[in-house]
Order: structure tokens, then C-alpha cells, then sequence
């Protein structure tokens, strides 16, 4: 893109209209990413050390006993790490190069029963067996509602029967918020976006009849003037769309908690964490 292309830009984009994400699967952008995700100062892309734990701490609780654990979208495998520490088998998929390659890297150094692939979840193929099958951070929302559906389809075959899903999507009033919210300018001499000097443009829509927020992220390389576009869309659920989403994916014993610690959190605020189980005879 140019700079006069920027100055032509729609106004408001159609939901997942310019792009399905940001660049997860781009080796540098996943560099950068991962930097951001072992980062102990914010929460923005994986929550902290501290948090993990007590997270972590209560997903066994939930499990009661060792099982075989796949995360989807698991990043540098901060949750399957400690959960294997725990005595469970886990497998964790991710679009990240950088993201996978840590992951993997540290299963290795300390002979976790840790297995690794990367792979878009959309696309790839889980396996079967499973005591629990993972979702977090948000991670549903990000696709488009036949993705999402297909992706629960596909959670529900891999889990034995009586497997547990566990789901912490967005609240819907948190994901009107962030399509509402001003749009911002900013400048840095590196960031997520660009190893070197630039300007990004970051703005949210909220488009009310498809409950659906889409935040486009322009940033303008400071010395060619070149600007690159990234978009994602998030789709905003009810409750009760939830509990029929997963119904008709083939779960039933639908449970709702405040948060992944199943107790109000206010450092988690937007958050909920959804507990299902693989309906009897589904497939």
C-alpha cells in the first residue's frame, strides 16, 4: 500500500473483509511476537508467570487426574509445558514458526511429554483420545462463525468420550467495547509491526447486525513511506449463543465461570471460561 491508498481507505471494513488475522505465521512478525508472549511487564500477549499458575492450578483441579491434553493455538506452550509438569500427556498446535519452535525447544530440555505442530487450527487435523481439548485467550472469537463451528466440530471427535472442552472467549459486551473504541496513532523505533522506525494507524469498528468487531492495524515504514495493513475481526457472542454453538457441535453439561480460575477476576476482566462435555454416543 501507498500512503494515498491509506488516505482512500473504507471507513468502515467488512467484517474479515481485509485479512483473517494478524501475520501469526510470519517468521519475523513471530519473533517479535514471541518476545511479547514471554514478556513479565503486560498480559497482552500471554498473561504472566503468575497468572499462568494459578490458572493452570485450576485447570487440574477441574481435571482430577492425568489425561492426554491438546491445546489449540498453545503459543510457546506456556499452559501444555506446566500441565505436563503435572503429570499429563499433552499436544499443542500453533501458527507460529518462532512460537512452536520455543515450545518445542523446551519440552525437549526438560523431557516433557510435550508434542508439538504447526498448524493452522482451522486446517489441521487433531487426533482423538483426548481427556481435554483447550481454547483460550480470546483465541474463538478471532474466526469467522463457520471456522469456529468447524473447529468445536472437530474438538468434539478428538476427545474421548466423556472429554472435557474448556473455552475462555470474550464476553460479548467486551468485544462491542473494543470494536468502539477511538482509533490511535502511535510512533516507535521498533515494535510488533516493523523491526524498524514507524508510525501505526490502529482502528476498531463495531458492526451492530453481525455482532462483530474488526480492528485494522496500518503501519507506515518511516523512511520509504510504505504502509502495510493487517486486520482481524472478532465475533461477539451471547451466553445462551454460546450454549447453543456448543450444543450443536455435540457437547452438552455446559457450565459458565467468571474466569479460567472459576472465580471472579479482576485482572481478567472480559473474560469467561466455558467447561463442556463430549455428549454420550457423539462421535
Amino acid at each position: 500500500m501507498k500512503l494515498l491508498d491509506l488516505v482512500r481507505r473504507p471507513v468502515t471494513p467488512a467484517p474479515w473483509e481485509e485479512g483473517d488475522n494478524i501475520p501469526w505465521n510470519d517468521p519475523d512478525f513471530s519473533e517479535r511476537m514471541l518476545k511479547e508472549h514471554l514478556s513479565q511487564a503486560h498480559d497482552a500477549a500471554s498473561r504472566r508467570i503468575e497468572k499462568i499458575e494459578e490458572q493452570v492450578n485450576w485447570i487440574q483441579v477441574l481435571l482430577g487426574h492425568p489425561t492426554k491434553i491438546l491445546e489449540l493455538g498453545c503459543g510457546p506452550g506456556l499452559y501444555t509445558s506446566r500441565l505436563a509438569r503435572r503429570g499429563h500427556t499433552c499436544v499443542g498446535i500453533d501458527y507460529s514458526p518462532a512460537s512452536i519452535a520455543y515450545a518445542a525447544d523446551c519440552a525437549g530440555q526438560e523431557n516433557l511429554h510435550c508434542t508439538y505442530r504447526r498448524q493452522d487450527i482451522r486446517q489441521a487435523e487433531y487426533g482423538a483420545g483426548f481427556g481435554l481439548v483447550m481454547l483460550i485467550y480470546g483465541e474463538l472469537n478471532v474466526f469467522r462463525p463457520a471456522d469456529a463451528r468447524n473447529i468445536l466440530d472437530k474438538a468434539n471427535y478428538a476427545l474421548a468420550s466423556d472429554g472435557l472442552l474448556l473455552l475462555e472467549p470474550h464476553t460479548f459486551e467486551t468485544v462491542r467495547k473494543i470494536g468502539e473504541q477511538p482509533p490511535i496513532w502511535y510512533s516507535a523505533e521498533s515494535g510488533l509491526f516493523s523491526d524498524g522506525p514507524h508510525l501505526c494507524l490502529k482502528e476498531n469498528s463495531w458492526d451492530p447486525a453481525g455482532s462483530t468487531a474488526t480492528i485494522r492495524y496500518f503501519t507506515v515504514d518511516a523512511s520509504t513511506g510504505e504502509v502495510t495493513r493487517h486486520a482481524q475481526s472478532l465475533q461477539a457472542y451471547t451466553e445462551a449463543q454460546y450454549r447453543s454453538l456448543l450444543t450443536d457441535c455435540g457437547f452438552d453439561n455446559v457450565e459458565f465461570f467468571p474466569s479460567l480460575v472459576g472465580v471472579k477476576d479482576p485482572t481478567q476482566d472480559g473474560l469467561m471460561a466455558i467447561v463442556a462435555q463430549k455428549r454420550d454416543g457423539a462421535p
